[in-house]
Formats: structure tokens, sequence, C-alpha cells
């Protein structure tokens, strides 16, 4: 199962399960759940939640009737309801010895490649300190025309962010099924989708298309596990009512599971050799040139030349001093802060430019060329 096996998962956790119908934070089945976050988190695994309700929250907390709101109103029901929703995630949380941290993102966050780099270390970080990050829509700033329009979305995103194995995506539903089961008593359950087709798809436009959780419903499912599935990351699909969803899907319980196209490492390597066009080279003497194949990081000392206007997450190509490309990456310097530091040791780094943003290119954000090109 790819639950118990994945070394990170994302969760994210919709406002009809968070929030009770008085409006208020649904307490008993947070506690249940931080008690199946702590679990996994007991055998070594990291988890992330992607977590609505803050727009839920705030609107009783501002007396907001029961309608439809206008933009500024949503707005304003996110700043008050934030911070309510994570006092509610503290205290579910606490009793377990865990930490949570709120991590509030717009989808510039995860589409613009340096805010993506900062996004990608802070939650890092997190994760390595043994925080629980909750993340959410930053809901008070964005516009419908720059938001990521549902969670689910969000939540993939996230996934692809920090190189999740697994989402789980808590719905009202055990899954998908054929057509809709509230419609179709004869809708047949589907429990594994190997690859998503265009029938996979037609089948998630019809699904709990009226009984979706919060602003989606299943073709927003089947949309977030296309952006996992191509992250090299599973998407399982199950109930969040259960009293510990997490270890019901692991006992056996209905659920869908979509499964990855490849691995998130591979993904992500296939992304930076790719998808990006190069926006300058650097020149490496034979030592960092034999370290970076080896796989690990490119430090400044290594490095003879620099070319190109480049800023802190753009792709650049490393060539060795024969001009043979031997892989390409995302710097984590911009041009002219890389040729102040180029052949520097690495604890002279911080005394050159006032700060350190660690090796020129990290062994993580590096994909080795597969073949270099003759000269």
């Amino acid at each position: 199962m790819e639950l118990s096996s994945a070394r990170r998962v994302v969760v994210k956790v919709g406002s009809a399960l968070l929030v009770g119908p008085d409006g208020a934070a649904h307490s008993g089945w947070l506690a249940d759940f931080a008690a199946d976050v702590a679990r996994l988190r007991a055998r070594g695994q990291q988890v992330v939640v992607v977590s609505s309700g803050a727009v839920a929250l705030g609107r009783r907390r501002l007396g907001l009737a029961k309608r439809a709101l206008t933009l500024p109103e949503k707005q304003a029901a996110a700043a008050a309801g934030q911070s309510a929703l994570m006092r509610a995630w503290e205290t579910a949380l606490e009793p377990h010895g865990a930490v949570c941290a709120q991590v509030l993102l717009t989808r510039d966050d995860t589409e613009v490649r340096r805010r993506w780099l900062n996004a990608r270390a802070t939650v890092e970080t997190l994760l390595a300190l043994g925080v629980v990050p909750v993340v959410n829509e930053n809901d008070t700033v964005v516009t419908e025309e720059i938001r990521y329009g549902d969670n689910d979305r969000l939540a993939a995103r996230v996934a692809q962010l920090v190189g999740a194995d697994a989402l789980a995506l808590l719905s009202d539903v055990d899954g998908l099924y054929t057509a809709d089961p509230r419609k179709d008593p004869g809708a047949r359950h589907i429990a594994r989708v190997p690859r998503l087709t265009p029938e996979i798809e037609a089948m998630a436009g019809g699904a709990n298309a009226e009984g979706g959780v919060g602003t989606g419903g299943m073709a927003t499912k089947i949309a977030a596990a296309r952006i996992a599935a191509a992250s090299g990351c599973a998407t399982i699909i199950t109930v969040g009512s259960r009293k510990a969803p997490l270890a019901a899907v692991e006992a056996g319980e209905r659920a869908t599971v979509i499964e990855p196209a490849t691995t998130p490492a591979a993904a992500y390597k296939a992304w930076i050799a790719g998808s990006l066009a190069p926006a300058g080279v650097l020149t490496v003497d034979a030592g960092a040139a034999a370290a970076v194949q080896k796989g690990k990081s490119l430090l400044a000392a290594g490095v003879r030349q620099v070319e190109g206007r480049f800023d802190k997450g753009d792709a650049v190509i490393v060539r060795d001093e024969a001009g043979r490309e031997i892989a390409r990456g995302l710097t984590r310097y911009e041009a002219e802060d890389a040729r102040r530091i180029c052949g520097l040791k690495s604890e002279a780094i911080e005394d050159a430019l006032g700060y350190t943003s660690g090796p020129m290119v990290h062994a993580d954000d590096l994909a080795l060329a597969q073949a270099a090109p003759a000269e």
C-alpha cells in the first residue's frame, strides 16, 4: 500500500470535515485525525497537511450570514479565520507532542521558480525540524484570477513541491466510481487506476459532481491526481469522515489509488533537464566536474567562470573546462553574486555577499547529462 510505504505524505482536509454544523472547528474529528497523523510520524514518516477552513471559521467569527460572499468578504473572513484554524490544529496536535506551523501560499509560490525554491526550502526545513506544516491558500490576498480555485489542486502542487510519495485527498465518497453512486445504483467502485485516461476523466466529470467537498468535486480530485502522478506521487481518494481515515485505508477500507507515472526524484530531475530553458553557464574545474558526476553538490570553489544573466532559481548549464555539458541545475545565486563567489570556499561566501544560500547548485537540483556531446 502506497500510504504505509511513503516517506513523505501530503493530506488534504476540506472544510466539510474540519468545520462542524455550528460553524466552529470540529474538535472531535480533529483529535482523532491528529492521532492518525501521529501514528504515521511515530514510524518515521513526514506529514504535510493542506487544510481548508479559514473562510468558514472566519464567517462565524465575523457573523456573516450563510450566503454567497463577495471577494472582500471572503478575504476578511479568511483573515479572521486563519488564527482560529491554526489554534484548532495546535490543540489537536499538542497532545501528541507535535508542533505545527502555518504556511500560506499563493499560486505564484508554486509557479514562479524563485518563489518555488523559497517555499520548498521553508517546508523542507520545517519537516527536518520535526514540524507538521499546515498549508492553506493565502485567501486574504488572492483574487479569483490568481487563486488555485480549490485545495485539491493546491494539495497536488504541495505534493510536487516537497517531493511527496503519497497524496491523500479526504473526500465525502470512498473513491472514484464509474458513475455518480448517489444517482446510479449500478455504479462500480474503481479501487486502482494504473494510468489516467480520457475514460477515467469522463467518469470523474459526473461522479460526485453535486456532492463534492468544499469547492471541489471528483473532477478536481482527478485533475489533482494528474499533477501528482506526473510528479511521481500516488493519489489516494477516500472518505475523510471516518475516525482515523488514514488507518482505515491501510486496513483495507475502500479507496481509490491512482498510481504515479514515475518517481518524485526522477520527475524532478526530468523537469530540470528538459523543461527549463537555461539562462546561463557555469564552467567548473576537473574536481568539481567529478564531484557533480558522482551526485554531489556544485560548490562555488569549483566554479571557474560564470556566463549569462540569471536569477536565483533559474536553470543553468554546468560545463567542464573542455566545454562539455555535464549537468543542468537550478542555481541558488543570481549571476552577479555567482561571479563574486566564483572560486571561493564555502566559509568565505557570507563575508563576500553578506549572506549564504549554500552550494552554487545543490545536488537535489542537478540533473546529469545523459551523454556529453562531442566538442
